[in-house]
């Protein structure tokens, strides 16, 4: 017999002791204001009430810290921030999004790492024509940021001859309708009140949303399962295939696997709960967790299970502490066992066992691909997801042109690439002389070190921020990559993630190598976690100066490298670190003297930085070191001499 469980005070009032932003939301009226009457007035900035509501519509009140003057106002800016389930951007949104940031933002825009765009440098009076530009064209800000369900992602891959993958979308998309806040203050507030049009709602995710269950409705308010105070804090969901972590599955709230016959026809799902990877410096309480399987649903369940996992977070999620209260610290303190019972509780029976599942790999889909109906899809790596032109380099004018000439839909993608979907076979040839002409690598001409990074925006416009991470992770790689070289480690590669600050935008704690923003200059060395994101990395050094980065990574480096010549199955770095243990790194770095190994010469020859990204692409695509590749050409060289 389950149990319903007897849902706490959080449901029609605050507990007794509560966060400030807890009485925020309840005085909001259902997130109106004070963002309504503030939008109004002729001010460049929100109070901090304001800031905090403005959030749950999608948008960050920033300041540009590299223009700050003591005794001036800050430069004052925001940030908007869209909302995409499964990643979709039709055509007509690209393109509003592109005219935007030229005529209202800082000229680029920023493909996040949950399949989003942002948009940076907006001032606060055109925030509103921003917004309702966005919802005209056929997108949304809602529930993007704040403490709500944000941006369901899913696998970008759109392959018409694979179902599993159809059904992640389609899901991904269901769940995101099924958990938008139901208030009529986003169209109020930017549509002054017109609601936009928009693709009809799923009926099944209409009749769940209505359905009461056990409790897991709250009547009273514009809000059936939020209630007046929404969700604790962020709430991230991920609908996947079996197989595929391209959505860092272990990393969410709750993520969906989707389970198929053997005609590829829908069953239901396996459900993980319980990951997140914030936390605070200094505040051993904190932590970054990786999701539990929890068990199966049939998929005519699926809708109650998600929203009794909901409203278990909701009525039992701490709102006195921020800190502690994201769903991974709930099921922390009880164990998954009690957290299943009380799933059960609202789902009103049990949840069926776990169903066994293939080793989960990471996935970019960069490149050309079929789509299995004839048609192609195009990956396009975006490094550190700026979408931007630099000189010779134009991916911004690239898409553009392609958008306005093709009109293809999009997906973007969890690790901040972009994947250009529905195209003829005749277009394939104009689209890559687009991306050619505007000096658009191809996935083979990228260095893995590059394409399996990611950074976080930080510095200068993310509050959080402590320390740099997108401006210098570039200079980062080219300093690992000339290390690798040294060492006679030219093919190695591994995934590097960097943040300004420990809260985890572009998921360090899931990398072989993260770098965690720990004060100016200096960050937090992280090691250990799989090549497929499937298990969490360790701190290896509390603090290291970004000068020290090669004194640090080359006994690592040269201890991998002994480690290699011992063992004739390959292995990653990450799994290397995790298999000898962080104590054995330590114990070899610290008996390690610098420039001990002999490294095939100690001579050295500089060249120009075009004929270095040359030599890059010939070892890359050749799969044969730089020195291997310049030593043949110098030879050939010299014998001509001769």
């Amino acid at each position: 017999m389950v149990k319903t469980p007897v849902p706490s005070s959080t449901t029609s009032q605050p507990p007794k002791k509560v966060s400030k932003v807890e009485g925020l939301k309840e005085r909001s009226n259902a997130l109106r204001e004070p963002v309504a009457t503030e939008i109004l007035q002729d001010t460049t900035h929100f109070s901090e009430d304001g800031i905090q509501i403005l959030k749950f519509h999608g948008s960050y009140q920033q300041d540009n810290r590299d223009n700050r003057v003591k005794g001036q106002e800050k430069d004052y800016q925001f940030m908007l921030r869209t909302r995409n389930p499964a990643g979709f951007i039709p055509p007509q949104l690209y393109l509003a999004l592109d005219r935007m940031a030229d005529e209202y933002g800082n000229g680029t825009l920023r493909v996040t790492t949950r399949q989003g765009f942002q948009i940076h440098g907006i001032l606060k009076r055109h925030l509103k024509t921003a917004i309702a530009t966005i919802i005209q064209n056929m997108g949304s800000t809602l529930g993007a940021c704040g403490d709500i369900n944000r941006n369901v992602m899913a696998p970008p891959a759109p392959y018409k001859n694979r179902p599993e993958y159809a059904y992640a979308q389609q899901y991904a998309e269901s769940v995101a309708q099924l958990l938008t806040p139901q208030t009529g203050a986003y169209y109020e507030i930017w549509l002054d009140g017109e609601k936009a049009i928009t693709a009809e709602e799923n009926p099944e995710v209409v009749a769940a949303r209505q359905r009461n269950g056990n409790g897991t409705l709250v009547h009273e308010g514009e809000e059936p399962l939020y209630g007046t105070h929404y969700m604790p804090r962020k709430f991230k969901c991920a609908v996947t295939v079996p197989g595929d972590n391209s959505v860092d599955l272990f990393s969410q709230d709750v993520s969906l696997v989707v389970i198929t016959n053997d005609k590829g026809e829908l069953q239901g799902f396996d459900v993980y709960a319980g990951g997140g990877l914030g936390r605070t410096h200094n505040k051993e309480e904190t932590f970054a967790r990786i999701a539990d399987p929890i068990g199966y649903v049939d998929k005519d369940d699926v809708y109650d299970l998600v929203k009794a996992i909901v409203a278990t977070q909701r009525d039992y999620g701490d709102r006195a502490n921020r800190r502690h209260a994201r769903m991974k610290y709930l099921i922390h303190d009880w164990g998954v066992d009690k957290f299943r019972e009380a799933v059960e509780g609202y789902f009103g029976k049990p949840i069926e066992p776990f169903k066994p599942l293939p080793e989960f790999k990471y996935e970019d889909y960069l490149g050309w691909h079929d789509q299995g109906d004839g048609k192609k899809f195009l990956g396009i790596s975006i490094e550190n997801g700026r979408v931007k032109d630099d000189g010779s380099f134009k991916l911004k004018t690239a898409l553009r042109e392609i958008e306005q000439q093709f009109a293809l839909p999009m997906y973007l993608t969890p690790n901040h690439n972009l994947v250009i979907t529905e195209i003829e076979p005749e277009q394939q040839w104009d689209i890559q002389q687009i991306l050619d002409r505007c000096g658009v690598k191809k996935e083979t001409e990228i260095d893995p070190l590059v394409r399996y990074s990611m950074a976080c925006p930080a510095l200068p416009t993310c509050g959080l921020a402590i320390a740099e991470s997108e401006r210098v992770l570039p200079s980062i790689l080219d300093r690992i990559r000339a290390l690798l070289d040294r060492l006679g480690l030219e093919q190695e590669h591994f995934v590097t993630r960097m943040t300004g600050c420990p809260n985890g935008c572009a998921r360090p704690y899931l990398a072989e190598l993260g770098l965690v923003g720990q004060a100016p200059d200096a960050y937090q060395v992280w090691l250990g976690a799989s090549p497929n994101q499937t298990r969490l990395a360790e701190p290896y050094l509390n603090s290291m100066k970004i000068d020290d980065l090669e004194a640090t990574l080359e006994p690592l480096l040269v201890y991998f490298k002994q480690e290699q010549a011992r063992h004739s199955e390959p292995e990653s770095f990450g799994d290397f670190c995790n298999r000898v243990g962080l104590e054995a790194l330590r114990q070899f770095a610290t008996s390690y003297k610098q420039g001990a190994v002999s490294i095939k010469s100690s001579h050295r020859i500089g060249v120009r930085n075009e004929m270095y990204d040359r030599l890059k692409s010939a070892s890359v695509s050749q799969g044969k070191p730089m020195t291997e590749l310049v030593h043949a050409a110098l030879e050939a060289y010299l014998d001509t001499l001769n």
